[in-house]
């Protein structure tokens, strides 16, 4: 069950007595990773906003940020990944089930999923064939199930990322974020109230499928994979979409005091929740409770994580009108409970006593570790690392290289897989720009949405990676003219009681939380997945960044390509101590280029870092950029080479003057990866008003220009033209590389 024997010695000094099964099998999931927070909580105090994100007003379902003209987002993060490391399909689909019933039952409509993907290599040649072909057959189950669940269930999915490392061969990285629009006066709660009030069971049946998921995904994943299938739920988009109508409905009848979905470990989880955020406790009887099979146990009942599922409070007189909404809609509405006043939860089974405990004692009583940390060789040996030993390669073949690499080639084999534009509130698509943009109904406001983050400059770096994964994320909004406003994060790495690990895990969560208090963007929501390992050792350490960006007009919003009229291109640049790796330590160059994993990324520089997402999002709402896009994975002439291949436009550039000082190699200008970097395209009559916009550090350099009467795209690096491609050529290498490797 995943409990240690001093936890279950605590179990028993609390309760005064022995559990039985379905009790011990509630602490087990309660007290899990998963649930508890056990090992991650004190780390996840150096969050400005740690009690609202972690723990919430009551425990709720997901973070919300205040927009203005009354309407809130509700935004958050979970990962999936030990389910879809068993059974790709189904635990990638009932990821994005779950995510999205987080954002509906807090009362949210829920607009868009975007999803951050992490496979080991899928290029015959760079793992042995078995390994591939697993890691081929993860990745389009992954996918497939991502798409068959949010197609059907009627929510885009406008974004996203995936990468591949051998680090992630055996144990897949699924983190599937969503975001929904509320009426910031009609949020609901979770903590449940009024002794009497009637407990309702919403949703599909409870079967056994899923059982102790919460456990599963709080351990090792072991190479038992295939015995783990019981423990990966099974999804039903069809009647999510349902229970979603009649859940939105429902909340609008003012009937519900309170709602949880249930989510990991099931009834237990909301019973528990809901109860000891509310101060109260709860009676159900179990024999009540839609299921797909009479003979399930107490223990079943309390442990299964069938999906499509949530459980509600009612005010008492009034449930009628809640079952009559959820009938209109074909949706199971039981009453199986109801509230008592005494803090205790009872179940009953066959009509005996099956459960009874302090719901307190599941929720505040979870014991929390404070683990030893160890800085491993390899980051000591990450700074003194020396390119002076790595041969320049040839200019031309390493940006091919570059642009077919899985991790950078486009991902449109991925998502045109996925409905974009249902609801059809999707402004800018993906592989436009630098975020998906969303034009809400009923403001003109518009919402930029991304997902980041770079596991081999954390592993190098844990507290550097952080805060570039948070700069990032916000230079992706703000690229596209959003202002960055809050974060939700999905956290994941191995198992945290290794002292390197939980090194790792302190790095970067202290990095995370310096950059969102530097840039003013909190973190509202989040998700930890430790034990992400598996025979071949752990994960690379991969915190993500969701992102959401606010602009005052949808219509303000900025693509990447580069436009077909005459336009000049320019830097945004800031000064920063790049040093002697040149910006090519922990890159993508070095790595796939040169087979060499060494060296560290480029710290930021958080307060310029805030000033230039001011600038790009004061440009882009006086209408002055044409297109904007920031250097990363690969440096600036993958960044250029995409703005070409996003417009079919050819351009000039010279990758000299203040900004590339730093460089003594072509490699370098061409493929460093560094902070703080934006390529952004206007018109020529434009430049004095731009200079007179810039914040005090920002420096703004002209490098190029763009346009039809240019035909190719033609870098200079160290005074020599280096790199000449028709946009078309960088387009095919760029668009097929993704599908060539899963049709081979």
């Amino acid at each position: 069950m995943g409990l240690t024997t001093d936890e279950y010695d605590r179990v028993l000094r609390l309760l005064g007595r022995e559990p039985n099964l379905t009790e011990l099998g509630m602490f087990a999931v309660m007290w899990s990773e998963h649930c508890g927070y056990k090992y991650s909580r004190p780390i996840l105090a150096y969050f400005d906003k740690y009690k609202a994100a972690i723990e919430g007003d009551g425990l709720e379902n997901a973070g919300v940020v205040d927009i203005g003209d009354g309407l809130g987002v509700v935004m958050k993060v979970e990962s999936h990944n030990h389910p879809s490391a068993v059974e790709p399909f189904q635990g990638a689909a009932t990821g994005v089930g779950g995510i999205i019933r987080d954002i509906f039952t807090m009362g949210a409509q829920p607009i868009a999923v975007l999803n951050s993907l992490r496979f080991g290599p899928i290029v015959d040649g760079d793992e042995d064939s078995e390994t591939v072909a697993r890691n081929r057959y993860l990745f389009s189950g992954v996918v497939a199930g991502i798409a068959r669940y949010g197609n059907c269930v009627g929510v885009p999915t406008v974004g996203g990322e995936v990468s591949f490392h051998p680090r992630y061969s055996g144990n897949p990285l699924v983190n599937a974020m969503c975001l929904g629009i509320v009426d910031l006066d009609s949020v609901p709660t979770s903590a449940a109230a009024g002794p009497g009030n009637p407990v309702i069971y919403l949703g599909s049946a409870t079967g056994k499928d899923g059982i102790h998921g919460a456990t599963f995904a709080s351990d090792a994943l072991g190479d038992g994979g295939a015995d783990k299938r019981p423990n990966v739920q099974i999804g039903d988009p069809f009647e999510e979409k349902l229970l979603i109508e009649a859940t939105l409905e429902a909340l609008a009848t003012g009937a519900v005091v309170a709602i949880q979905d249930m989510g990991a470990a099931g009834l237990t989880c909301s019973t528990c929740e809901m109860s000891a955020s509310g101060g109260v406790g709860m009676r159900v009887d179990l024999d009540l409770v839609p299921m797909r099979e009479d003979d399930m146990s107490a223990y079943e009942l309390m442990l299964s994580e069938s999906q499509e599922r949530m459980l509600c409070v009612a005010e008492r007189g009034r449930e009628h009108e809640v079952i009559d909404v959820f009938r209109k809609w074909e949706v199971n509405a039981v009453v199986i409970g109801e509230v008592t006043d005494d803090g205790v939860v009872r179940c009953t089974r066959h009509g005996e006593l099956a459960v009874e405990l302090p719901a307190r004692l599941l929720t505040d009583e979870c014991p929390s570790y404070t683990l030893p940390l160890e800085e491993p060789k390899q980051y000591r040996q990450a700074k003194e690392y020396s390119i002076e030993g790595v041969d320049v390669a040839d200019p031309q073949e390493a940006l091919l290289a570059l642009l077919s690499s899985p991790a950078i080639a486009s991902k449109r084999w991925v998502y045109e897989q996925y409905d974009q534009q249902v609801q059809t509130q999707t402004v800018r698509l993906p592989g436009s720009a630098d975020a998906a943009v969303l034009a809400p109904r009923g403001t003109e406001k518009g919402l930029a949405l991304t997902i980041d983050g770079n596991g081999r400059w954390v592993f190098a770096d844990p507290y550097v990676g952080g805060q570039l994964a948070v700069v990032e994320a916000a230079r992706n909004v703000a690229c596209c003219g959003a202002r960055p406003v809050a974060v939700t994060d999905g956290l994941n790495f191995g198992n945290p009681t290794l002292p390197h690990v939980y090194w790792q895990f302190e790095g970067a969560v202290r990095g995370i939380a310096d950059a969102c208090s530097a840039l003013g963007t909190p973190v509202v929501s989040g998700n930890v997945s430790f034990y992400n390992e598996s025979s071949l050792g752990e994960v690379l350490p991969t915190p993500l960044i969701g992102m959401l960006g606010v602009l005052d007009r949808a219509s303000d919003s900025v693509g990447l390509g580069l436009p077909k009229e005459p336009a000049d291109i320019g830097l945004l640049w800031y000064e920063n101590g790049i040093g002697d790796q040149e910006g090519l330590g922990a890159s993508e160059y070095l790595a796939l280029v040169h087979g060499t994993e060494d060296g560290c990324p480029v710290a930021p520089n958080l307060a310029a870092e805030k000033d230039i997402c001011v600038c790009l999002v004061s440009l882009a709402a006086r209408g002055l950029l044409l297109a904007a896009h920031d250097v990363s994975e690969g440096g600036s002439a993958v960044a250029l080479a995409e703005m070409s291949i996003a417009g079919l436009v050819g351009c000039t550039v010279d990758l000299a003057g203040e900004a590339y000082r730093f460089s003594t190699r072509a490699d370098s200008a061409l493929f460093a990866e560094l902070p703080g970097f934006v390529f952004i395209c206007f018109r020529p009559e434009s430049c004095n008003e731009i200079d007179n916009l810039l914040p005090s550090g920002i420096r703004l350099q002209k490098v190029g220009r763009s346009g039809k009467s240019e035909p190719n795209l033609r870098i200079s690096a160290n005074g020599k033209r280096v790199i000449d491609f028709e946009p078309e050529r960088l387009r095919s290498v760029y668009e097929n590389a993704l599908p060539d490797i899963m049709s081979g």
